[in-house]
């Protein structure tokens, strides 16, 4: 894939890109040290970064990569479920492409396939500066 994320957040958080296509990303992340809240188990914020992270990266499937970039314009999640160790999974799906924005549904599972996290995050299209 196209993606670099040496020196990122997803090197950070361990974020691995598994599948992009015209149906959709699937991520995954490790809940580890990196990835807790103070209590031990996943932090929100990171469940939001793993989302916004498959989001963005689809969005990148569907831009002129020459002269466009994607970022995330608003995003909102509901958190469902904790969860201490293991992996979580994003499955994002594109709900609108359009020219100037992008709507993704992304939902997080567990290894069992438990619904951690489901987002809503909308992608801006801006065209580069040269």
């Amino acid at each position: 894939m196209d993606i670099n994320s040496k020196d990122t957040l997803l090197e950070a958080l361990g974020i691995q890109i598994l599948k992009m296509d015209d149906e959709g990303v699937i991520a995954t992340m490790p809940v580890d040290s990196r990835t807790h809240q103070p209590f031990g188990i996943l932090h929100g914020g990171a469940s939001v970064a793993l989302a916004e992270t498959a989001a963005s990266v689809g969005s990148f499937h569907f831009i002129d990569q020459e002269n466009e970039i994607c970022v995330g314009l608003e995003i909102n999640a509901n958190h469902i479920r904790s969860k201490k160790e293991g992996i979580v999974t994003a499955h994002a799906k594109p709900v609108h492409v359009g020219k100037t924005t992008m709507v993704w549904e992304i939902k997080i599972v567990d290894e069992q396939e438990d619904l951690i996290c489901i987002s809503r995050c909308t992608i801006a299209v801006l065209k580069k500066k040269l």
